[in-house]
């Protein structure tokens, strides 16, 4: 049951980075709004922030969720171990489906950010815009993909125990 421990205490450590990636992006925001002022540090300011809620949100609700799910899915394990095929595996199915969709919205974010910002004109609020939202969904795929790959050997772990 150590790969179970394992896993969510990965994803726990991780939710962590999101949470701190969330405060440091929200700070630079409002430095560039409040201080800077200038429409391309404004710009890149918005995609910070709403990104960056976005990490905090899922962040912390990951940190806090994690114990919850280590008890739960030992305690399946230990005493109904059927229920890691009917509830676990198609729990994490989900979820695995859930980062393609993810990896499509962030490359294409990723896409947006880069079109914003080679067809703005020089230091407008599109151009920090696109930027901005170049920087985040890099980062929020950069995590996913370690996420998933966390995920995909939880999942073979989970499988090769309901067998």
């Amino acid at each position: 049951m150590k790969f179970v421990t394992d896993y969510f205490n990965a994803e726990k450590f991780e939710s962590l980075f999101f949470v701190g990636v969330g405060i440091i992006a929200i700070a630079l925001g409002i430095y560039f709004w409040f201080i800077i002022k200038e429409p391309f540090y404004k710009g890149l300011a918005i995609p910070l922030v709403l990104v960056a809620l976005i990490q905090l949100s899922v962040g912390s609700t990951v940190y806090f969720r994690s114990p919850k799910d280590i008890l739960m899915v030992e305690n399946l394990i230990i005493k109904e171990p059927f229920k890691i095929q009917t509830e676990e595996i198609p729990r994490m199915n989900v979820v695995m489906k859930n980062f393609v969709i993810y990896r499509y919205v962030e490359l294409a974010l990723m896409l947006c950010g880069l079109i914003l910002f080679f067809v703005s004109p020089s230091q407008t609020i599109w151009k920090g815009f696109g930027i901005g939202l170049f920087i985040q969904a890099s980062l929020m795929l950069s995590l996913d993909f370690f996420a998933e790959k966390r995920g995909t050997e939880y999942l073979k772990q989970l499988t090769t125990l309901s067998k």
